[in-house]
């Protein structure tokens, strides 16, 4: 998919062609965070040249932090609670591999968007990195497979033993969050629904507040835990 030219930067934000007229849209601050100065250099210079991103020395507030790692050792998870952790910064990881056992921490200390390194392109990096900035989802194919697996184990063990009652869900929350580990959109999602977008985003909000989840993939993660979907 070919992307749109390049626009001079202007006050955080570029200017993209639609239908003849100008549109402002906000450009998404990235810092990227690397183990070692040759990863760091090689994401750098793929994101650079991206209009939809703008690059930051530091994370932060209202910052994607895109962390990559070959593997995740204990080093590395720290790294990652602390960014991920962070107030206002969500989290991109570029990643070349993942243990079943890391999976669900990875995704329930706040990361919602994960990259294999072998994949990481230019066009794929943006991609992962515009669904960090709107609180969604993006997992490998592969990756998504092997959460629902790891949460359906967790659940289907943890189904005899006692404790806390759920908050529970209701069954618009569960429609959304279904449609959601199918890997839809806002827009996909409220048309399969006859929602509007500004009710499935406020369905996600609510739920996620509710429960005190970090992000559309940390919902995920709980409905299949608690055996909704």
């Amino acid at each position: 998919m070919l992307s749109a030219p390049r626009t001079p930067h202007t006050g955080g934000t570029s200017r993209t062609p639609h239908t003849g007229v100008g549109t402002v849209r906000r450009r998404i601050a990235v810092s990227v965070q690397a183990p070692d100065p040759l990863s760091r250099e090689g994401a750098v210079s793929q994101l650079r040249a991206r209009p939809e991103v703008e690059l930051r020395e530091e994370y932060g507030h209202e910052t994607v932090a895109l962390l990559i790692e070959d593997t995740l050792d204990e080093a590395a998870l720290a790294r990652l609670r602390r960014i991920a952790r962070s107030e206002g910064s969500r989290a991109v990881l570029v990643v070349g591999t993942i243990r079943e056992n890391e999976l669900l921490d990875v995704i329930e200390c706040g990361v919602g968007a994960i990259v294999w390194r072998r994949e990481a392109t230019a066009h794929r990096l943006v991609q992962a990195v515009l669904a960090a900035a709107r609180g969604e989802g993006d997992l490998p194919a592969d990756l998504l497979g092997r959460l629902i697996s790891q949460v359906g184990t967790l659940h289907r063990g943890a189904a005899n033993r006692p404790g806390a009652p759920s908050l529970g869900l209701a069954s618009r929350e569960v429609d959304v969050l279904r449609l959601v580990a199918e890997g839809l959109d806002t827009g996909e999602i409220a048309s399969k629904l006859s929602y509007s977008e500004r009710t499935v985003k406020n369905v996600m909000h609510g739920l996620t507040t509710r429960l005190h989840l970090r992000n559309r993939a940390h919902a995920v993660a709980y409905a299949l835990r608690e055996g909704y979907i």
